[in-house]
């Protein structure tokens, strides 16, 4: 609520074990510290052990409530899915080769941002390198994203 009492723009990420529908309750909360400035981000949910799966149904329950960005990283992050650093401790893994279909099939289902955690060299990276996209990669898939998102605006004015 003190985010929303800022006045300035509020994210507010749902949460891997949180129904796309409940979401409306938090969005509903910090509008009703009268900032209409929210949106939401989507980055998977919970299923089975160490696995997000992202419902693209979701995206289109929550544009009915407030914008929705798509985090196209953290959508491909294996929690914890990793045998261990050198001191034993579980790290979290990724499979950065699904971002651009998952990319692709958000925008396609008509969010109104998307977000990526980017990163020159992946395996250096000091957070999230196991799921985030080589910069090289980048480019080619922003021209992807924004000829589907042309198509669509240019399919839904097309009489």
């Amino acid at each position: 609520m003190a985010a929303a009492l800022s006045e300035r723009v509020v994210n507010l990420k749902k949460g891997q074990f949180v129904s796309p529908w409940d979401m409306k309750h938090a969005v509903d909360k910090c509008q009703a510290s009268g900032n209409q400035r929210i949106f939401v981000t989507e980055r998977g949910s919970s299923f089975g052990y160490n696995n997000l799966v992202v419902d693209m149904r979701s995206l289109a329950i929550m544009r009915k409530f407030a914008p929705v960005v798509f985090d196209a990283t953290h959508s491909c992050k294996l929690p914890s899915a990793s045998q261990g650093d050198e001191n034993g401790r579980a790290v979290s893994g990724g499979q950065p080769e699904f971002i651009p279909v998952l990319s692709r099939a958000a925008v396609a289902a008509g969010v109104d941002g998307v977000f990526m955690e980017v990163h020159d060299n992946p395996r250096v990276a000091k957070s999230d390198g196991a799921n985030a996209l080589d910069s090289r990669k980048l480019r080619a898939l922003l021209k992807e994203l924004l000829a589907i998102h042309k198509g669509l605006a240019k399919a839904h004015t097309t009489p």
